[in-house]
């Protein structure tokens, strides 16, 4: 099983179990990006079109290539922990360092089927950093490369921490007989509606990097320049990844594990984007109705914001750390958040966690904040 299968399984578990409330959740968000849109066009259009064109086309690419990878490296997580039984912390970590919630969903089935310890659970859910990751590897993947090892490092040292304090069967699942995580998906081509996602999203590649280049793309179209198509794709790409998430909750669980490794991708990239844009519309509109410029604020309540970034972290999901990602990458909030909120939060594995082995997954997201406040502090206090 893949690490994105794995990620699209969970966050389809996700949406199966939160029924109805999620399906109205993600129209109410839609619902209100789009009044924004109507409300303050010459604010939010822009904010769309920057959202797709210098995010969501790189997320994408990103995530092809992980889906690449993934397939020539078919790891059974079973035959892998049960061969390196004494390894199997640091194998948590490195598999929850892994951008997307893929890896960390595939330990956190292990340890409820008992084949793991708490610390290895605590290990996993330390180095994750959920689907944010992918945002960060494709917009700053210097940074990206480094969270992600520091995140393992500490997820490493926690794991070993507490199963030297607590002991390796503490709050430790019984392990059933037979029992088996190995989820299988049945791959099905693209539909007509992600076939033009892709058609959309080539142009929109191009206009992306062309754009990292500082190079006027509205040129390159001649006598349309006037018409801003620049602007048109990157918001024609951000509506259709919002109305595409948005339907996608609606028999997400069967739609998405019968897809293949396109609709995994596709998917993905829409929820990415969703909250990319909502992260873009907070900073916005937010300095459009207040005046206030939000990267001084932060500023001025500096020692408070690396705290509200690790709680943050504890809000199960990774549209939340994809916010505070994006507050980051914009310059709003500083790294010493970015640390607190990646190694605080547990991107979609704490869902399956929560359901499964609820005293254990809260008491691993508590032990998470430890390192998650002293990581952050530390940086603060010595670099910021």
């Amino acid at each position: 099983m893949t690490v994105l299968v794995a990620s699209t399984r969970a966050y389809a578990n996700q949406v199966k179990q939160s029924g109805m409330l999620q399906i109205a959740g993600s129209f109410l968000l839609a619902g209100l990006i789009f009044a924004a849109m109507v409300a303050l066009p010459d604010v939010v259009i822009p904010a769309m079109a920057d959202a797709y064109l210098q995010v969501s086309v790189f997320v994408a690419a990103t995530l092809a290539v992980f889906a690449l990878i993934e397939s020539r490296l078919k790891v059974g997580t079973d035959e892998l922990l049960e061969r390196h039984q004494a390894w199997h912390v640091p194998i948590a970590a490195a598999l929850g360092a892994l951008p997307g919630c893929g890896g960390a969903v595939m330990v956190v089935t292990q340890f409820v089927n008992g084949r793991l310890s708490f610390g290895a659970l605590v290990s996993v859910l330390t180095a994750t950093m959920g689907d944010a990751a992918f945002l960060l590897l494709a917009q700053a993947p210097l940074d990206g490369t480094l969270i992600f090892a520091l995140g393992a490092i500490v997820g490493v040292v926690s794991g070993y921490t507490v199963d030297k304090i607590h002991g390796v069967d503490f709050l430790r699942p019984k392990r059933p007989q037979g029992a088996s995580a190995c989820l299988t998906a049945r791959a099905t081509g693209p539909g007509k509606t992600e076939l033009l996602w892709i058609a959309l999203l080539m142009p929109g590649l191009i206009l992306g990097i062309l754009l990292l280049l500082q190079i006027d793309t509205d040129l390159l179209f001649g006598s349309l320049q006037a018409y801003q198509p620049t602007e048109t794709i990157g918001l024609i790409g951000a509506v259709l990844s919002i109305l595409m998430w948005s339907f996608t909750a609606r028999g997400a669980e069967n739609k998405l594990m019968a897809g293949s490794a396109t609709t995994r991708v596709v998917g993905t990239t829409n929820f990415v984007t969703v909250w990319v844009i909502v992260g873009f519309l907070i900073y916005e509109v937010g300095v459009h109705a207040t005046g206030w410029d939000l990267a001084v604020i932060a500023q001025t309540w500096a020692p408070l914001v690396p705290l509200l970034a690790v709680l943050v972290g504890f809000l199960p999901g990774c549209g939340p750390q994809i916010v505070v990602t994006t507050l980051y990458l914009a310059g709003t909030v500083p790294l010493s958040a970015q640390l607190g909120n990646a190694i605080s939060n547990d991107g979609d594995a704490l869902f399956p966690a929560l359901a499964l082995a609820p005293k254990a997954a809260m008491v691993a997201t508590l032990y998470s904040a430890i390192p998650a406040v002293l990581v952050a502090y530390s940086t603060f206090l010595l670099f910021e």
